[in-house]
């Protein structure tokens, strides 16, 4: 997910000390209630620092420090590649050898053009695959990857194809990083973690990096929340370990850091130099290396980074190697904007770090005047409620969540980065840059549109199958079950789609319709009709 930060005016001029670190920490937490335990590494050649704010969980009294254990979502793909770049460091594999080599012989890996994806395709989320699988669906959204099978990673792998050539382009895919996990796995003849276990954590002497936690250990597990501090599930990532299946601490990957610094011996040295050394463009992200991104800071100094979040925790990791300077931070919370900005700030100062949104206390009363159905467009409303001194908005067809005040007439979301302004009978939602005003509607909501489904033949249905680009990040993908259309956008799972006419579809979990046209369709959602055009295969 790409977030726009809101910079703060102010420019460091030097490494924060540990006491501003911790002021950083205590606003985030207990201003902006952002998080609930935030841990912060730094090494460099003088050695480490730990600084850490915060608790366990919301009810708890102990407090985070640099053994706590948080899950570190995709920053395991730092890790998947290393495992890459360590076998071919032992003459195990190439980074030219096809992916399939080494899936079972059933498996019919996608190809195009006559290229095969390779293993570093894979590192370099430039296989061409998607995000995630079309035949992801979830039975339990609270831990996604749980119920994914090697059966239904083999099934997607045999039907998909390819709508551009391999290695043509930049495309972050938690598909192609647990498909490298899972070879390099099956190669090995062993599992993920018994992979990383004896080629990384293992020589490393981290001890405290797991995917299954050791009963032993599971007290020192930080419990995760979501962006309204509400209890978070914990993820179990099985075929697709390698996109983000590792818990870690603080201190663990500090030493890991280290390694990768060369501050530490290491006879992972090598392997992890070779990472750094095959790149690839990576569009707004910088360039992209064996699993590493590669940027420059705003001093102009080279950054290598990774960042991960699951449903209730966010990490950041990151060195300049020119500073030999690593830095650490992991959070409890997920949030949209996560800790990126701190890590950033940390390793070069003039990285400013996001605004700061300080939440004061507005009287019930005039919470109430607030209360009511806004309009933005006929088929996009917010309701807005209350409940004591809270307040919530529900936009149409989205879940509620909870608004709070900067001001009496300022509001602003954590779950997603976006405000609020009341006025006089009126909202104005800001989000992604624009200003969107609505009207409050007296007296009775008028329902939506009653939608009536109707039966097509498979044959029309199947002029519609395709994938659509409505964004280069973002891939509408149409497919076909017998007489049953089905829409996954990028990075979301599969919906079913029910025909209101030959070429216009409406979906029941959401309010959005979709019309076909020549080579395109129209997403119409949220008052806004946006273009799609069909993709090439």
């Amino acid at each position: 997910m790409l977030t726009s930060l809101l910079l703060a005016a102010t420019v460091a001029t030097a490494s924060p000390a540990a006491a501003d670190i911790h002021r950083i920490l205590a606003d985030r937490i207990d201003s902006q209630r952002l998080s609930v335990g935030i841990v912060v590494g730094i090494v460099d050649p003088s050695g480490r620092r730990v600084v850490s704010h915060g608790t366990l969980d919301t009810t708890s009294k102990r407090p985070v420090n640099g053994d706590t254990l948080f899950e570190i979502g995709s920053a395991t793909k730092v890790f998947t590649s290393l495992l890459l770049a360590d076998a071919v460091a032992r003459g195990e594999v190439a980074l030219t050898d096809p992916v399939s080599k080494y899936l079972p012989e059933t498996v019919k890996m996608p190809a195009r053009g006559g290229k095969q994806i390779t293993l570093q395709d894979l590192a370099t989320h430039t296989s061409g695959l998607p995000r995630l699988p079309m035949n992801f669906a979830p039975k339990d959204p609270a831990n996604p990857y749980a119920d994914y099978t090697d059966a239904m990673l083999y099934e997607f792998l045999s039907g998909y194809e390819l709508a551009r050539d391999i290695g043509s382009q930049y495309e972050y895919s938690n598909l192609g990083a647990g498909l490298l996990g899972h070879v390099l796995a099956r190669r090995a003849g062993m599992t993920y973690e018994q992979l990383v276990e004896k080629r990384i954590t293992g020589p490393l002497a981290m001890k405290s990096t797991f995917i299954a936690i050791p009963a032993k250990e599971k007290a020192r597990l930080a419990a995760g929340h979501d962006g309204e501090l509400n209890p978070a599930a914990n993820w179990d990532l099985t075929t697709l370990a390698g996109a983000g299946a590792l818990r870690s601490s603080t201190n663990d990957l500090l030493t890991f850091l280290a390694a990768n610094l060369g501050l530490e011996k290491s006879p992972l040295a090598a392997p992890m130099t070779g990472m750094l050394a095959a790149r690839r463009p990576a569009g707004a992200a910088g360039e992209i290396a064996l699993g590493w991104h590669v940027a420059k800071s705003p001093a102009g100094n080279e950054v290598i980074w990774h960042n991960g979040g699951t449903g209730g925790y966010r990490s950041f990791m990151g060195f300049d190697p020119k500073k030999r300077l690593g830095v650490v931070v992991l959070s409890n919370v997920s949030t949209p904007a996560g800790v990126d900005d701190i890590g950033r700030h940390l390793l070069d100062p003039s990285a400013l770090l996001a605004k700061s949104r300080t939440q004061v206390a507005v009287a019930a009363e005039v919470l109430e005047k607030y209360v009511g159905t806004y309009e933005l467009v006929p088929s996009f409303r917010i309701t807005v409620t209350r409940d004591g001194g809270r307040l919530f908005a529900q936009a149409t067809g989205q879940p509620k969540f909870e608004i709070f005040p900067e001001s009496e007439t300022k509001f602003f979301y954590k779950v997603v980065p976006a405000q609020i302004t009341f006025g006089e009978k009126s909202l104005t939602l800001h989000q992604n840059g624009r200003d969107m005003p609505a009207r409050r509607i007296e007296g009775e909501v008028p329902p939506p549109k009653e939608r009536k489904a109707i039966t097509l033949p498979a044959e029309t249905l199947e002029r519609y199958v395709g994938r659509y680009q409505l964004a280069p990040q973002f891939i509408i993908t149409i497919t076909r079950d017998g007489e049953r259309l089905f829409l996954q956008a990028t990075g979301q799972p599969r919906l079913e789609m029910f025909a209101e006419a030959e070429k216009e579809f409406f979906l029941k979990v959401v309010d959005a319709q979709v019309t076909f046209g020549d080579g395109q369709l129209v997403l119409h959602q949220n008052g806004m009709d946006q273009v799609a055009k069909k993709m090439e295969k």
